[in-house]
């Protein structure tokens, strides 16, 4: 049995303690400097008051104080932080590391780089990393569609670990997986990385059509209501989803597959990110749309901004033309201008003649 340190005790960094303690590991789980209520519960109730259930057998609590101790002896350590704590985490875990130490993350997103090229956040985490360390360290990734409460409730999951070692990702793999825990391998790290990122910028997009439906005025007499915008806005996410993949040195295939619309799908089911996309499609700019979620971690939201760091970047190189990616217009339109949405039918396929 394995030592299994997660950092980070929010959804999706708790939810895999679930498949690890049912193969008999031990974990400890972390809490960062946000996550101390959520610790201090799990301590005395042995609770945990977002997933809402009790911890599962072999899970040790701890402060954000207590790293030093929680890393002693861990087989595997689970960044648990969401897209804007990466830097943290990887400044943190920085003098407590060693060489042949691994590390597996649940988060998802992209980070531009000052020349505006995006960097996927496996890589802007081992950048914290000391230079003597950095390519000792094994850095790796979770994609695919995974909603925490789900995996905590033991439902059925499928996910893809992706990193660049194939012997690491085998290893892992039989350390997490379960009867209801499906793990596909990939080395095609940034490929998945992409996806993961790319799929929670897109999400906004399918979100506008339930927003536009509110606008005018819900669901009509006869039931119709607005599912054919929401696929349609769905299957050009996955054209431009393929583009950028590709221009960031991807696999297409990923984009078809569970880290792609497999996990697209899930996000547009429910959850923060749709639901800004619905908020802004019912009118409200960006601005006041933040304002409605406060609190929330608008991580689709992030995401729409690194891509428009390096939209002008693709475009003055000559990668992508002037025409190209019309829906990712649309949305950085949406929240970098605080524009209103209006989406452009003609330009999202070519003016209607291109041939599919």
């Amino acid at each position: 049995m394995a030592n299994i340190t997660i950092v980070g005790a929010g959804l999706m960094g708790t939810a895999v303690a679930w498949p690890l303690s049912d193969n008999g590991h031990t974990i400890r789980l972390v809490g960062t400097h946000l996550d101390g209520d959520i610790i201090r519960s799990c301590l005395e109730r042995g609770y945990h008051p977002k997933l809402r259930r009790p911890l599962p057998p072999r899970v040790w609590p701890y402060f954000v104080e207590q790293l030093p101790e929680a890393l002693a002896d861990a087989d595997v350590i689970v960044s648990g932080v969401n897209s804007l704590g990466v830097h943290w985490i990887g400044r943190t875990l920085a003098p407590l590391l060693w060489p042949g130490a691994t590390i597996i993350a649940v988060t998802k997103g992209l980070e531009a780089q000052p020349d505006g090229w995006p960097r996927i956040l496996p890589d802007v985490l081992a950048s914290e990393l000391p230079t003597s360390l950095r390519d000792r360290v094994s850095v790796n990734a979770i994609g695919g569609p995974c909603i925490a409460g789900e995996l905590a409730g033991r439902r059925q999951t499928c996910v893809v670990f992706t990193g660049r070692d194939e012997a690491t990702l085998h290893r892992l793999r039989q350390l997490f997986r379960t009867d209801y825990y499906h793990i596909w391998l990939a080395t095609d790290i940034v490929g998945v990385e992409v996806c993961a990122a790319l799929k929670n910028a897109y999400t906004l997009a399918v979100g506008l059509a339930a927003g536009l439906l509110e606008r005018a005025g819900g669901v009509d007499e006869a039931g119709a209501s607005m599912h054919n915008l929401a696929a349609a806005l769905f299957g050009v996410s996955a054209r431009e989803m393929i583009r950028i993949v590709t221009l960031l040195g991807g696999g297409a295939d990923k984009v078809i597959g569970l880290p792609g619309v497999g996990d697209q799908y899930v996000t547009c089911v429910g959850g923060r990110t749709i639901r800004l996309g619905r908020l802004l499609g019912r009118g409200l700019t960006y601005s006041e749309a933040v304002l409605e979620m406060a609190g929330e971690t608008l991580e689709g939201a992030y995401i729409v901004q690194q891509l428009a760091k390096a939209l002008p970047v693709w475009e003055a190189q000559g990668h992508i033309a002037a025409d190209e990616l019309s829906l990712l217009r649309l949305l950085i339109r949406v929240i970098t201008q605080e524009a209103p949405v209006d989406i452009p039918f003609d330009a999202l396929l070519g003016h209607g003649v291109v041939m599919l």
